[in-house]
């Protein structure tokens, strides 16, 4: 199925066309009947030679009626538009051309209408030439008379033709259904009707209304009054609603697929008007679908500005609307840029924002919304109707990151992590939950995947690749005070006088810079292997006094290392001493007269 939409100035034939085309009475009301003029929208549908299913929504054309108009123009991809030949192109016709232009209508057919009261050619010429500055140039024209029938076989002919060339829709596109109408049917409860531009709705789908948010099921489905399992756009749809009262309904509200668009208030656009953004009223009314929205305008660049609307939408990015100032019957097109746009509270935001959205395309894809956002789920951008881009950092959690915003925050991280060691030189490190504030990430998970060499992620928090100086420092007394006594470990009031105060030694310990024994027994890293080569060499089994003896060392430190090393497996306790067993790996090292590692120390 099509759906085209009638336009054109009052009473110059559109829905005696549609009479004509489809054997059906689009003018609903009895007010209409009698007064030959249409008031609200109608309904119809013919199938055309070629097994096309083509319906029409028939709008009113009198300028009291526009917001109608555009309800029922609003969703549909294509026009028939009329223009009397008696009395050629008139204001109202002239309205209606500017809104499908701006609503990004770009096909049609022209039909000059009551061919057998005037001839046609002069109309047509007048149409094709207010048609060539607009997307409906080149459109096919067709001269008709509905009460003669002459034309008509060609008119159907063209609208065919037209019908051919419309897209095909994506049949798994997430649905949006704009209410044109709703009432109820005796037994049956609520039922919405509305033009389905893509995706698919079946029977017991599960739908949001909006602007509230409420979740609606499909009770049945119908399209051109039959009733289907399921109904996939382009089409005219009648949707039975479960639980949902009448008054709940009206036209403007959305069904659509819950998780699949952003509930949108405030949007950044570009304006497609014949002068700058700011020569807009500030006070306007967006038509998008069959919503008519009160706006706030704020002009961002010549060509752009924020849009604060006064209930939410369901809106993707690239969506075209309309922007109309009902004082100057004045129109503007409007392509939805940024649906969940930044704050601009800053001096300069607004300017900064203008200059970003310049070089944006009217439809921006994945790869500028990453950009702009920096990191998001892949859902997020789901809900803004982009796809991920190719080039995305892909991240634990279903996060997506820029890749050269994911640099700079890794850059950003490394600063952060030298700004804190520099203003605390003895803090164990950034905590996770202070650089995710500090990098304004979302969740904590990021600042993990963020940490790569040289920076490292222990205990909850970052650290740099370096010790803090005052550790450093401390660590190489140490060093030189044990140069030549590899055990001779300093007491504790010497620890002191070397600056192993008990946070600064409490740092060296973390970062592998001393090994620290209980008693307070501090040596450098590796001294344990040292004293175990040592301790090898001895006749075995040996006594603590031996062993105090070979490593020349105080008894606190040798007892100190003997139940370390046992501790670790390395030596056996016996009645009669300890000794090394025969298949300890260190056993079997070539003796070393150097048995105190100096170089194994971290100190950078």
């Amino acid at each position: 199925m099509q759906v085209v939409a009638t336009a054109g100035h009052v009473d110059h034939g559109k829905s005696t066309l549609v009479r004509a085309l489809t054997g059906m009475e689009p003018d609903r009301l009895a007010e209409e009947r009698r007064r030959g003029l249409t008031l609200d929208l109608g309904f119809a549908w013919t199938d055309l030679p070629s097994g096309t299913r083509l319906a029409f929504v028939d709008v009113p054309g009198h300028e009291r009626f526009v917001t109608t108009m555009l309800a029922g123009a609003g969703p549909v991809p294509a026009a028939l538009l009329a223009v009397a030949a008696d009395e050629g192109w008139m204001p109202q016709t002239e309205e209606h051309l500017a809104a499908l232009d701006a609503l990004g209508v770009r096909h049609a057919v022209l039909a000059v209408t009551r061919a057998d009261l005037a001839d046609p050619r002069h109309a047509l010429r007048q149409a094709r030439t207010r048609l060539a500055t607009t997307g409906l140039a080149g459109a096919e024209a067709v001269s008709v008379s509905a009460t003669t029938g002459e034309g008509l076989p060609g008119l159907v002919a063209a609208l065919d033709r037209l019908a051919a060339r419309l897209p095909v829709p994506d049949a798994a596109a997430p649905v949006r259904l704009w209410i044109d109408r709703a009432f109820t049917v005796p037994g049956s409860g609520t039922v919405v009707t509305g033009t389905l531009p893509a995706g698919t709705v079946r029977t017991g789908d599960e739908l949001l209304l909006m602007p509230a948010g409420r979740r609606v099921r499909v009770r049945a489905v119908e399209t051109t009054k039959e009733r289907v399992d399921s109904a996939t756009g382009v089409a005219r749809v009648a949707l039975n609603l479960r639980g949902v009262a009448r008054e709940d309904v009206a036209r403007g509200m959305a069904l659509v697929t819950p998780g699949a668009w952003t509930a949108a208030t405030t949007v950044d656009v570009r304006t497609h008007f014949g002068e700058a953004s700011g020569r807009l009223a500030r006070q306007m009314t967006l038509h998008i679908g069959s919503a008519a929205v009160p706006v706030r305008l704020r002009p961002l660049g010549p060509d752009t500005a924020r849009l604060t609307l006064n209930h939410r939408l369901a809106l993707h990015i690239g969506d075209t609307a309309l922007l109309r100032d009902p004082g100057r019957r004045a129109v503007a097109g409007a392509s939805v840029l940024d649906v969940r746009p930044p704050t601009l509270v800053r001096r300069g935001a607004g300017t900064e924002r203008a200059r970003e959205l310049a070089t944006w395309p009217d439809r921006p894809d994945g790869a500028h919304v990453l950009r702009r956002h920096g990191v998001l789920r892949r859902t997020d951008l789901t809900v803004m109707g982009c796809q991920p881009p190719p080039g995305a950092v892909a991240l634990d959690g279903d996060w997506l990151a820029d890749p050269a915003h994911w640099e700079a925050l890794h850059r950003r991280l490394a600063d952060e992590v030298a700004r804190n060691a520099a203003d605390r030189p003895l803090a164990p490190g950034l905590p996770v939950e202070t650089a995710r504030l500090r990098l304004s990430l979302p969740a904590r998970g990021l600042v993990t995947a963020l940490v790569r060499p040289p920076l490292r992620l222990d205990a909850g928090r970052v650290h740099g690749p370096g010790l803090p100086p005052p550790v450093v420092a401390a660590v190489d007394r140490l060093r030189a005070d044990l140069a030549g006594t590899p055990f001779r470990a300093p007491t504790a009031d010497r620890l002191g006088e070397l600056g192993l105060t008990p946070p600064i030694l409490a740092v060296a310990e973390r970062a592998g810079a001393v090994l620290r024994l209980p008693g307070d027994v501090v040596l450098l890293p590796g001294g344990d292997r040292a004293a175990l080569r040592v301790l090898h060499r001895l006749p075995q089994p040996f006594t603590v006094g031996q062993a105090r003896e070979a490593l020349d060392a105080p008894r606190r430190v040798t007892v100190a290392l003997l139940e370390h090393l046992h501790r670790q497996g390395r030596t056996e306790r016996l009645p009669e001493g300890h000794r090394v067993p025969a298949d300890e790996p260190s056993s079997t090292e070539p003796p070393s007269t150097e048995d105190a590692p100096a170089e194994d120390a971290p100190t950078s």
